[in-house]
């Protein structure tokens, strides 16, 4: 029986039962003196449960809770954790710290940061808390800040489901435009925030850089609802960040790219996911062949020509054609 789930039986032992002695509760628990008494005084000195030792009962009893109202019963917290699972959370905290440069999701969170501190104790667990504070560290390469502000009105309309009025940089086009958009997910991608959201410009779903909106206004009107599956269907089918190529795109414009990798570069790309739905095999010499779906190619020939001469694209010939073309444009540049 897991830590979690014990302490949770003996309190509700003794809540129904009144009073319980502790060789019935090491029968119902089946474990050592040791263990429950480990247990009991967790549940006292850590969970705050105002638990008794009736010495004429010759069992363990639920008191009032002192700092309560008067004949106000203790309750365990809907939400509580056993050590290992607080330092899971603390570590989590800390990938979230990574995250959010500028703290505005992490001043939220700081009540429970101290909750954990406070339910790891003051002993070893604390010390072990703090440390594993220190000694996590996150780095987000190539990241491109959004300001706060902008990512709080963003994150407002997303959770009050309200229209955001965008002022907006196409970079593509170096254009900047105005539009209305029912925000529908924040998606977090290799360092960099995106809204997913349906724009009512163009009437279908987008996906928008944080850090290319120059102006962002929470509107009084209601977004527009979307099934997450759907959204998800539509813009997350294919390779990379922009995956789907938006609503106006179809299963027939998903393809599937062939890649293989000589025996040096197999040893990584074996290990690693380049899309859910990738399908790989290894051949008999030890190379490593890849297939995985995709849309838009930009983002794919750009993974592929990090891999350099450790790839080669066996189809299709219109992506062989266009990887070729930028390792011929990149000889270019060095040529005397």
């Amino acid at each position: 029986m897991a830590n979690t789930e014990r302490l949770y039986k003996i309190e509700r032992l003794i809540r129904v039962r009144g009073v319980v002695g502790f060789q019935a509760l090491r029968d119902e628990l089946e474990v050592s003196p040791a263990t429950l008494k480990r247990d009991l005084e967790y549940l006292r000195s850590r969970l705050g449960a105002p638990i008794e030792y009736d010495r004429e009962a010759n069992g363990y009893r639920l008191g009032v809770q002192a700092a309560g109202a008067p004949g106000q019963r203790y309750e365990l917290p809907g939400l509580w954790f056993d050590e290992s699972e607080l330092y899971s959370l603390l570590m989590a905290h800390q990938l979230l710290a990574g995250l959010d440069e500028e703290g505005l999701l992490a001043r939220h969170l700081q009540p429970l940061l101290e909750r954990i501190h406070q339910l790891l104790g003051s002993g070893d667990g604390s010390a072990a808390g703090a440390a594993l504070q220190q000694r996590v560290r996150v780095v987000s390469a190539l990241k491109r800040p959004v300001p706060s502000r902008f990512f709080q009105r963003v994150a407002e309309a997303l959770l009050q489901r309200r229209r955001l009025h965008l002022r907006y940089l196409t970079r593509g086009r170096r254009e900047s435009g105005e539009r209305d958009v029912s925000p529908q997910r924040l998606v977090h991608y290799r360092s960099t925030w995106y809204l997913d959201a349906w724009c009512h410009r163009v009437e279908g779903l987008r996906r928008f850089a944080l850090d290319a909106i120059e102006d962002a206004v929470v509107l009084e009107q209601k977004a527009r609802e979307l099934p997450l599956a759907e959204v998800a269907r539509n813009m997350d089918a294919g390779y990379g960040i922009y995956a789907g190529g938006g609503s106006g795109a179809s299963g027939k414009d998903r393809r599937w790219a062939t890649l293989r990798f000589d025996r040096t570069a197999a040893q990584w790309a074996g290990r690693e996911q380049w899309h859910p739905e990738q399908q790989g095999r290894w051949l008999g010499d030890g190379r490593y062949e890849l297939r995985v779906p995709y849309v838009e190619e930009t983002e794919l020939v750009m993974d592929i020509l990090r891999q350099g001469e450790q790839v080669e694209v066996l189809e299709p010939a219109a992506l062989r054609r266009s990887v070729r073309a930028r390792l011929e444009a990149a000889v270019a540049l060095y040529r005397p």
